[in-house]
């Protein structure tokens, strides 16, 4: 890392919470490339099903404990399979 990235980060790290985290997602969305218009609607149109399917029956859903659970083990799982 450079001197100037140096600084850069030394004074962002002072930045209050919100700030780092808006500072940190811009900077990411530099490195994503332009936006893919098929992949902006196919994930506009997968929100609007969830979210029409939860309205449908709220009772379906998962608690975030539940999904973090699954998400860990499937993550996990694959991990210690390579």
């Amino acid at each position: 890392m450079t001197q100037r990235s140096q600084k850069l980060l030394t004074e962002a790290l002072l930045l209050p919470e919100k700030e780092r985290v808006e500072l940190a997602s811009e900077l990411l969305a530099t490195l994503d490339g332009p936006p893919d218009a098929d992949a902006e609607k196919l994930w506009a149109e997968e929100i609007a099903r969830r979210l029409d399917e939860y309205e449908k029956d709220p009772s379906k859903a998962e608690t975030w404990d539940l999904v973090k659970a699954r998400i860990e083990r499937e993550v996990w799982g694959k991990k210690n399979k390579s």
